[in-house]
C-alpha cells in the first residue's frame, strides 16, 4: 500500500497555487511554510538531476550525461537541526540564501507522484538512494520511503545516514527496510576538522567518535564494501590526511565517495575556495588506488606540507583507465557506477572535478595537465 498524500487545505482550490500538489514553480521554502502539509514521509525532495530525469523539471544534461541514481532527501517544515559550515541544509544558513543544497535546487514531490514517474515509463536510475536529516522523526521517515521505494520499483536502495538520530540497532532496521548499502557522510577528515566544521565550533550536535563508530557498526550490518563514507576534499586537510582516512576506512571494508568542496551562499563557508584542481585530482587517484587495493597510505609519500609526492605505484596505467577521475558513488545491481551525479560538484560552465562518464581522449588531455 502506497502512503496517501495528504489533501488539500479546506478552501484552497487545485490551482497552480495550491501548495498541496508539489510544482517546480515553487521554491522548497515555500513549500515549508505549509509544514503541516508538505513533510516526509509523504513528500521528499529530489535533486535536480533526478526531477530532470523524470520529466518534472524541464532541461538537459550536458554532453548527454544520464543521472544514474535517484536521490532523494527527507524534508521537514523545521529542517535540520545540524549547522555544518558548508551546507546548504544548516539550520543557521543566511535566511536571504538561495535555496540550495549541493550546489542545487531541490524541489519537493509527492511521494506517489515519484513512484508514479518511476512506474509509467523509461527512466534511467539504476539505483535511488533515500538521505536522512538530523531530525527527531527522520530514522522512522527514512525507513518508510526506503521501504516504498524497495516494494514498488526494482532498482536497489542506499540510505545515507545521520548516525547523531540513530542508535546502533537502528541500522538492522533500515536494512530491513529494504536498503542493501549505507552512506556515512563524515565530510571532515580529522578530529579537529570535524568539530570545527560540524560540532562545538559551529554549535553542532554531531560528535566524530559517533559517526566512526557508526561506519564500524554499518559494515557488521550491510558487509564489506556494502557501506560508504562521504568526504569532502577543501575543508583544510591536506592531502597526506585525506589520504590516511581513505586507507583507514578501507581496511574498516568502507569505500570512499568523494566531493570537492562547492561554497554554498548563506553558508558559514561560503566565501571560502574550492580546493584546487591538482589537489582534487591527486586524491581522486588515491582513492581509487587505495579503494582496489593497489595502494596504501604507508606505501605513498608525502612532502613536508601533506602533498602527495609518491603514490607508492606506477601511476600512468590507472590515470590512462580515466576511471579514476569519476564520480565515486554506488553501484547498481551490474555492480557499475550508478550514484553518478552529474554536475554535482561544479557548474556546466566550469571544468568537470567528477565525470559522470568514462572521460574521453579530450577529457584525459586536461586531466593530465591538472595534474601536473
Amino acid at each position: 500500500m502506497r502512503i496517501e498524500s495528504p489533501r488539500p487545505f479546506e478552501g484552497e482550490g487545485q490551482g497552480e497555487g495550491d501548495v498541496c500538489i508539489a510544482k517546480e514553480n515553487l521554491s522548497m521554502r515555500a513549500m515549508n511554510q505549509r509544514a503541516e502539509c508538505v513533510e516526509s514521509p509523504a513528500f521528499v525532495q529530489t535533486s535536480l538531476a533526478g526531477a530532470m530525469s523524470m520529466g518534472l523539471v524541464p532541461g538537459k544534461f550536458g554532453r548527454d550525461a544520464q543521472c544514474g541514481c535517484l536521490n532523494l532527501l527527507l524534508t521537514y517544515g523545521s529542517g535540520c537541526r545540524a549547522s555544518c559550515s558548508y551546507c546548504g541544509l544548516a539550520h543557521n544558513r543566511r535566511r536571504d540564501a538561495p535555496d540550495t543544497f549541493i550546489r542545487v535546487k531541490w524541489p519537493t514531490y509527492p511521494l506517489d507522484e515519484i513512484l508514479s514517474r518511476l512506474h509509467s515509463g523509461p527512466h534511467p536510475f539504476r539505483r535511488s538512494c533515500v538521505s536522512m536529516l538530523t531530525h527527531a522523526r527522520a530514522l522512522d521517515d527514512a525507513c518508510t520511503v526506503i521501504h516504498q521505494l524497495a516494494l514498488e520499483t526494482d532498482i536497489p536502495v542506499s540510505g545515507l545516514l545521520s548516525p547523531t538520530v540513530m542508535k546502533q540497532a537502528d541500522l538492522a532496521r533500515i536494512k530491513d527496510a529494504g536498503a542493501d548499502r549505507v552512506g556515512i557522510a563524515v565530510d571532515a577528515v580529522t578530529p579537529e576538522l570535524f568539530d570545527k566544521h560540524r560540532a562545538g565550533g559551529v554549535g553542532g550536535p554531531h560528535r566524530w567518535e559517533v559517526f566512526l563508530d557508526s561506519l564500524e557498526h554499518a559494515v557488521g550490518v550491510f558487509g564489506p564494501s556494502m557501506v560508504g563514507v562521504h568526504l569532502i576534499v577543501g575543508l583544510g586537510e591536506t592531502e597526506e590526511q585525506m589520504a590516511f582516512f581513505i586507507d583507514r576506512a578501507n581496511k574498516m571494508k568502507v569505500l570512499t565517495h568523494l566531493f570537492s568542496f562547492f561554497p554554498e551562499a548563506g553558508s558559514v563557508l561560503e566565501a571560502h575556495p574550492q580546493p584546487s584542481l591538482k589537489q582534487y585530482r591527486h586524491i581522486q587517484l588515491a582513492r581509487y588506488l587505495i579503494n582496489e587495493n593497489i595502494t596504501t597510505y604507508d606505501d605513498m609519500r608525502f612532502s613536508p606540507s601533506g602533498e602527495v609526492t609518491d603514490f607508492g605505484v606506477d601511476i600512468e596505467p590507472y590515470i590512462a583507465l580515466g576511471m579514476p577521475f569519476m564520480t565515486s558513488g554506488c553501484p547498481g545491481t551490474d555492480g557499475k557506477l550508478a550514484c553518478n551525479r552529474p554536475f554535482g560538484n561544479e557548474r556546466a560552465s566550469e571544468p568537470m572535478r567528477n565525470y559522470p562518464f568514462i572521460p574521453n581522449e579530450e577529457d584525459m588531455a586536461i586531466i593530465r595537465s591538472q595534474l601536473r
